[in-house]
């Protein structure tokens, strides 16, 4: 694809009429697309300074996160401080990078959480994001998590990370998994809509492709692999798929939409991998914050270690490098 005259400044993803003709004669051959995925970690590796840059360059793309049962008011806290300054001050100092003012891209939590992440975030840029929906199954009554996402802007968050009904994907009902989304994206308002698949469980790749077609077409400024709580989350493959609809669609609308994978980025090579194949797939200017996230918490810590290795040429215990 041609990027050199894509708009530098994003226009959001209004959505288009709901079109089935555009996904109906998708079928993506598996076989073809892990071949293709194969190539990432054989051929293409990014060594020494170059991949120091582009190990910074991950970090101001996750959005770090914590979605647990037993969260606190102070975890989250801890949390927004290691997305303020992820990495620690010596090993800033050691990579002279101060001039970078390093920050993660957002902070995403359930809605009770949002108060703590908003006052410990307050002034400045980094984004806000709430899970709603009913997050992860998104069993919900469909009006109930309609009002979530409306209570989670009310509370601050300028990004909704929300989860499709799979059953629409799995009996092939388009038209309602269309109608669900928009839905969702005219509750989000101003918000910015990023719409998880949870791609694990919504059978092959060509409903994959499909569902992601669809959620586009919906106004999604964002399709996310994954909830991170399946058996199966972010993978190369499922990755792939979701960067050629994102493709095809910006070639059909001239609308860019974003990607996320969550879940199952946990480490530095693998972070890499993805990011030059959203390069090669998409190009540079999905290398930005507007258009690529990776759902993440581990990686950030593996991420420090690299760049602490790289720094002092000794690779240092994982515990000096913790998350909050």
């Amino acid at each position: 694809m041609n990027t050199e005259n894509i708009q530098s400044v994003l226009v959001r993803n209004p959505g288009i009429e709901f079109n089935p003709d555009i996904f109906s004669g998708i079928k993506i051959n598996r076989s073809a697309v892990e071949k293709r995925c194969s190539d990432y970690s054989v051929r293409r590796s990014i060594k020494k300074q170059k991949q120091a840059a582009w190990l910074m360059k991950v970090i101001s793309l996750i959005d770090l996160t914590t979605l647990s049962g037993d969260d606190t008011n102070s975890r989250v806290r801890r949390l927004c401080r290691k997305a303020l300054s992820p990495l620690n001050e010596r090993l800033v100092e050691s990579l002279s990078i101060e001039s970078l003012n390093l920050t993660t891209a957002a902070v995403c939590v359930y809605y009770d959480m949002l108060n703590a992440a908003k006052k410990a975030l307050n002034g400045c840029d980094i984004n806000l994001a709430a899970v709603s929906t009913g997050f992860p199954a998104g069993l919900s009554p469909l009006p109930l998590r309609i009002e979530e996402i409306k209570y989670s802007v009310a509370a601050g968050a300028n990004e909704i990370d929300i989860v499709i009904s799979r059953r629409h994907v799995l009996q092939g009902n388009w038209q309602k998994l269309y109608e669900e989304v928009r839905s969702f994206r005219e509750a989000c308002g101003e918000s910015h809509l990023k719409t998880i698949l949870a791609t694990g469980e919504i059978g092959n790749l060509s409903n994959i492709a499909k569902a992601s077609q669809v959620c586009m077409m919906a106004g999604a400024d964002f399709i996310k692999t994954s909830t991170g709580k399946e058996p199966v989350n972010a993978t190369l493959p499922v990755s792939l798929v979701m960067a050629r609809m994102i493709r095809d669609y910006y070639e059909q609308t001239g609308y860019m939409v974003g990607f996320k994978p969550a879940g199952g980025v946990s480490d530095s090579k693998t972070a890499l991998q993805y990011m030059v194949m959203v390069k090669e797939e998409l190009g540079r200017r999905w290398l930005e914050p507007d258009l690529l996230r990776f759902g993440a918490s581990s990686l950030l810590s593996d991420i420090e270690r690299q760049l602490d290795h790289f720094a002092s040429g000794y690779y240092s215990t994982y515990y000096r490098h913790p998350l909050a």
